[in-house]
C-alpha cells in the first residue's frame, strides 16, 4: 500500500532542462508541481472532505442531544437504526477516508515533492560555471540546496492539511450556524473578519523577516564551513580566535533576525487569545440567550458550543500552519537566489561534440579581463600545432592560468576566439570539450572517495587493470597499498577525505596523475605538475609525463624552468600579453624577461621578485 502511493510520482522523470526555475514565488512551485497537478487536486479534494466529515460528526451531536430529550425506549425504536449506521460510518468509513487522505499527503505528495526540487536544483546548480561558484561560499550553496526542499515541502503541506481543511471548515461551521439560527453567524462574522487582520497583519511581517533569517543561518553555514574547509590555515596560523570572531558576526545577525521573527509570532498569540475569548463568549453567549428565549433547541446550542471551542483551539493551529506557511515561503524565496540563477555559461542549441583528429590549437585576438578592464588576457593570438609542447612562463598575474581556464571554457571570453581543429570551442558542447583535454593542476584537490573512485574520474569505464596501470605509471601504487582509514577501508578502497586531506601533497599529486593517465586525452595540460613531489619521486615521474606528452598536444606552465626547457617552444607572458616567444636556448640568448627568470632562480623555481 506504501509503495503504491509512494510511486505515483517518479521525481527523476524528464523534464525541460534549457530553462532555469522561475524567479517568483508563484511560477517557481507550479514549475515544480507539474508532475504533481492531478494529485494536488485530488489532495486537496480529500482535504475538504475530511473537513466536512468533522463539521458533520459535530453537527450530528446536537441531534443526539435532541434525540435523548425523551423516553428511551421510544428513542432506540425510533432512531437505534440510525445511530448504528452513523456508529458504523464512524468506525469503518471514516478512518479509510481519513486514511486515504494522509496517504496521499504523507506518502505521495511531502517525499517526492522535495526530492524533485533537490534533485533538479542540484542538476541545475553543477551546470553553472566554475567562475559562478568562485564568487559565493561552498557552504552557503549547499546550505541553500538542502533547506529548499524541506520548506517547499512544509509550504505544500500546509496548504493542503491546514489551509485547505481550516477554509472547508470554517465555511462548513457557517453553514451549520446558519441552518441552526441565522442570527449565530453574527459574532462568527465579527471574528472572522478580526481574525483575518489579525493574519493580514502577522503575514505580511512573517515573510520578509523569515528570509532575513534564513538568509543569515546560510551566511553563519558559510562563514563555518568556510573555516572547516581551510582548517589547516586556521591551525598554521594561530588563528583560532579570529575564525570564531568572523563566525560570531554572523551568529549574532543570525540571532538579531531571529528575534525580530519572534517578535511578531508572540504579538499575534497575545492577540489570538483575545479574539478566541471573544468568539466563545459572542457564540455560546447568543446561543444561550436564544435558548432562553425559546429561539434555539439545547441540540443548537451543544453544537455551537462544541463547535467554537472546536475552532478555539484551531485557531492556534490555523494561525501557526499560516505563519510556517509564509516562514517556509521566505526560506523557499531565499533558497532562490541559487537555485533560480539563469546558467551563465551554456552551450549553444545547436552544439555538437568536438570532432577532435589533430589537437592543433589556434587562438585569436583572445582577451579577458574578469569584467574589471584589467588583468587577466589582452589580445593574445597564438597557433600551437598538433603534437607541440608549449611552456608558459611568467609572474603571477600575468594571465597564464587565465589562458588554460578559457581553453577549458571554464569562462565565456571577452573578446576573441579558440579553435580546436577549426572548430570554436564556443560551438562545442563543454563536456566533449573537456572530455578531450587532461589537466594536472597544482592544487590536486580529490574527491573524498576511495583512492579507486578518484583515479577512475578520468576515465570511469576503465578495466582494473587498466586502473592499477596508471596508478603504477605514476609511482603512486607503493604508498596506496599501505593506505587504511579509519573505517578499516585499505589500498584502493581507502577513503582520502575532503579534498583529500589524509593524503600527503606528494600522494595527492600523485592519485591526480594517474587519473590523468588514465584519462588518456589528446590534448594535456600541465599546471605545475610536479611542484608538490620530492625531487627523488619528481625525477620517476618527469619520465612517466613525457611518456604522457608523446603524440599529445601539451601546454605547460611552470615556475621551475627546469622542467619546460626541453619543451618545443616556451612562451613568456607578462601583463596579458605574449612578450618572449621561441626555445630554451633561443631565449636565454635574447637576454630578455626569460633569460632574467632563468637567471635568478633559486633553487630551480622562478624567483619572482626579484624578476619585478
Amino acid at each position: 500500500m506504501f509503495r503504491f502511493f509512494e510511486n505515483l510520482v517518479h521525481p527523476y522523470g524528464a523534464y525541460d532542462e534549457t530553462a532555469p526555475p522561475p524567479q517568483t514565488l508563484g511560477a517557481f512551485f507550479r514549475y515544480y508541481a507539474v508532475p504533481f497537478r492531478k494529485l494536488f487536486w485530488l489532495t486537496a479534494f480529500m482535504s475538504v472532505v475530511v473537513a466536512a466529515i468533522e463539521i458533520g460528526l459535530i453537527f450530528y451531536m446536537g441531534r443526539v442531544v435532541d434525540i435523548l430529550i425523551g423516553d428511551p425506549a421510544e428513542v432506540w425504536e425510533t432512531y437505534g437504526t440510525e445511530l448504528l449506521l452513523v456508529g458504523a460510518f464512524i468506525l469503518v468509513l471514516r478512518p479509510i477516508l481519513q486514511l486515504f487522505d494522509v496517504l496521499l499527503l504523507n506518502n505521495a505528495v511531502i517525499p517526492n515533492f522535495g526530492t524533485i526540487i533537490r534533485w533538479r536544483a542540484h542538476k541545475h546548480v553543477l551546470r553553472q560555471s566554475v567562475g559562478w561558484f568562485e564568487n559565493d561560499f561552498a557552504g552557503r550553496i549547499a546550505n541553500r540546496i538542502m533547506q529548499t526542499p524541506p520548506a517547499a515541502g512544509e509550504v505544500v503541506f500546509q496548504a493542503f492539511d491546514a489551509i485547505t481543511f481550516a477554509t472547508a471548515y470554517i465555511i462548513g461551521a457557517a453553514i451549520m450556524l446558519w441552518s441552526a439560527d441565522v442570527r449565530l453567524l453574527v459574532p462568527l462574522a465579527v471574528w472572522l473578519v478580526l481574525y483575518a487582520g489579525l493574519m493580514r497583519w502577522t503575514m505580511r511581517r512573517v515573510g520578509p523577516a523569515s528570509q532575513a533569517a534564513s538568509d543569515a543561518r546560510s551566511t553563519v553555514t558559510g562563514r563555518v564551513v568556510d573555516s572547516y574547509a581551510n582548517i589547516h590555515s586556521v591551525k598554521m596560523f594561530a588563528h583560532h580566535d579570529r575564525e570564531l570572531d568572523y563566525a560570531k558576526e554572523a551568529i549574532e545577525a543570525t540571532r538579531t533576525t531571529i528575534q525580530a521573527e519572534m517578535r511578531i509570532y508572540t504579538t499575534m498569540d497575545a492577540v489570538l487569545v483575545f479574539l478566541n475569548g471573544l468568539l466563545i463568549v459572542g457564540v455560546v453567549g447568543w446561543g444561550l440567550a436564544l435558548w432562553l428565549n425559546g429561539g434555539a433547541t439545547t441540540g443548537v446550542v451543544a453544537a455551537a458550543t462544541a463547535l467554537t471551542l472546536r475552532l478555539n483551539a484551531m485557531t492556534g493551529w490555523i494561525m501557526w500552519a499560516l505563519t510556517t506557511f509564509f516562514r517556509q515561503l521566505g526560506v523557499v524565496a531565499e533558497g532562490m537566489e541559487t537555485i533560480s540563477q539563469p546558467i551563465d555559461l551554456m552551450d549553444k542549441s545547436n552544439a555538437k561534440p568536438l570532432d577532435l583528429v589533430e589537437g592543433r590549437i589556434e587562438i585569436s585576438d583572445l582577451s579577458h579581463h574578469y569584467g574589471r578592464g584589467q588583468g587577466g588576457l589582452d589580445r593574445i593570438s597564438l597557433s600551437i600545432n598538433p603534437g607541440e609542447k608549449i611552456g608558459l612562463v611568467g609572474r603571477s598575474g600575468a594571465g597564464k592560468s587565465t589562458l588554460v581556464k578559457l581553453l577549458l571554457r571554464f569562462y565565456e571570453a571577452e573578446d576573441g576566439q579558440i579553435k580546436i581543429d577549426g572548430q570554436n570551442i564556443c560551438d562545442v558542447t563543454q563536456d566533449s570539450l573537456r572530455c578531450n583535454i587532461g589537466m594536472v593542476q597544482q592544487d590536486s584537490s580529490l574527491l573524498h572517495r576511495s583512492v579507486r573512485d578518484n583515479i577512475l574520474y578520468g576515465r570511469p569505464e576503465a578495466s582494473e587493470k587498466d586502473m592499477l596501470e596508471a596508478a603504477r605509471q605514476a609511482e603512486a601504487d607503493e604508498f596506496i597499498a599501505d593506505l587504511q582509514d579509519p573505517q578499516g577501508r585499505a589500498g584502493y578502497d581507502a577513503h582520502v577525505g575532503e579534498r583529500g586531506v589524509k593524503l600527503s601533497g606528494g600522494q595527492r599529486q600523485r592519485v591526480t596523475l594517474a587519473r590523468v593517465i588514465l584519462k588518456d586525452a589528446p590534448i594535456l595540460v600541465l599546471d605545475e605538475a610536479t611542484s608538490a613531489l620530492d625531487s627523488e619521486v619528481e625525477a620517476a615521474i618527469q619520465k612517466t609525463l613525457y611518456g604522457m606528452m608523446e603524440g599529445k598536444t601539451v601546454i605547460a606552465i611552470a615556475h621551475r624552468l627546469s622542467t619546460i626547457a626541453q619543451m618545443d617552444r616556451i612562451l613568456v607572458l607578462d601583463d596579458g600579453k605574449i612578450v618572449e616567444e621561441g626555445s630554451h636556448t633561443e631565449l636565454l640568448q635574447r637576454e630578455g624577461l626569460y633569460a632574467q627568470f632563468w637567471s635568478r632562480q633559486s633553487g630551480g623555481f622562478l624567483n619572482l621578485e626579484a624578476a619585478e
